[in-house]
C-alpha cells in the first residue's frame, strides 16, 4: 500500500501515483474510457476506476503499464443481492480488474443488521481474494456514530479499504470524514477519499488528514 510520508513536501508526482482516475458516468462511452486509460499512462496515474462492464477495454488499453484497473460493485446503491455482488466481482477481476471498490448496502446497515452488512462485504472480498475490495460506506448518508462503525464492519469483513463517497450521493469526501476514519482504522488499512475532490490544494488536504488514496474524475485538472 503506497503512502506518502506526512512530513513530506507532497509533489503533483505524488498525488498522481495515489489516484483512482475514474469514469462512471451511464453516459459514458468506449472513447470516454479509451481516454480515461491514455490520461491514467501520460500522468502516471495509480489506476482507474470504471464500471464492470468497461474492464476488457481498459485491460486491452492498460496491458504493459503500471496502472491498474478498479472496479466499481454493486455501484452506486449497494442494495443488490449479496450473490450478485460477489459474482459481479469475480466477473470483474476475471476481465482483468486488479481492484474492487463495492458499495456496502447502507440501508442494512441503517436498518440495525450489521452482521448481514458484514457478511454482504465477505462474500465479495471471499469471491476475489486476495485482490484488494475498498468499502464505500457513503459518509453523506451516515450519521457521525455511524461512520466509524461501518469502517470497523468493512475491516472485520476483510476489506482493505475504506472509502468515502461513491460521488452519486448527497455529499463527497470531506477532510473531517477522512480524518474518523484514519482514526478510526488505523494505519495498516487503506482510507480512499472520493467525491469532490476537483484541485491539487483539496487533494493535498485529503492526504495530510489521513487518506492513502483519491479517487477522482478531475485528475488530469489536479495535477496539471
Amino acid at each position: 500500500m503506497f503512502y506518502i510520508p506526512a512530513n513530506k513536501k507532497i509533489t503533483k508526482n505524488d498525488i498522481a501515483k495515489i489516484i483512482d482516475h475514474t469514469q462512471l458516468k451511464a453516459e459514458t462511452t468506449d472513447n470516454d474510457i479509451i481516454r480515461l486509460c491514455n490520461e491514467a499512462k501520460k500522468y502516471s496515474f495509480g489506476a482507474v476506476c470504471v464500471n464492470s462492464g468497461y474492464v476488457a477495454l481498459a485491460k486491452k488499453q492498460l496491458t504493459g503499464t503500471s496502472v491498474k484497473i478498479a472496479s466499481v460493485v454493486g455501484f452506486p446503491l449497494g442494495a443488490m443481492d449479496s450473490i450478485a455482488k460477489a459474482f459481479e466481482a469475480e466477473r470483474a477481476i476475471t476481465l482483468g480488474a486488479n481492484e474492487i471498490d463495492m458499495v456496502m448496502n447502507i440501508g442494512e446497515f441503517k436498518s440495525g443488521n450489521y452482521k448481514k452488512v458484514e457478511e454482504d462485504i465477505k462474500h465479495v472480498v471471499n469471491a476475489v481474494s486476495p485482490a484488494i475490495v475498498k468499502v464505500i460506506i457513503e459518509t453523506a448518508l451516515l450519521t457521525g456514530e455511524e461512520k466509524p462503525v461501518a469502517c470497523l464492519i468493512a475491516v472485520s469483513a476483510g476489506a482493505k479499504y475504506v472509502k468515502t463517497s461513491s460521488g452519486f450521493s448527497k455529499g463527497g469526501a470531506t477532510i473531517e470524514d477522512v480524518k474518523l476514519m484514519r482514526k478510526t482504522v488505523g494505519k495498516n488499512i487503506g482510507v480512499k477519499a472520493s467525491g469532490g475532490i476537483h484541485d491539487f490544494e483539496t487533494a493535498v488536504k485529503m492526504v495530510k488528514a489521513g487518506a492513502s488514496r483519491i479517487g477522482a474524475s478531475k485528475s488530469v485538472e489536479i495535477v496539471s
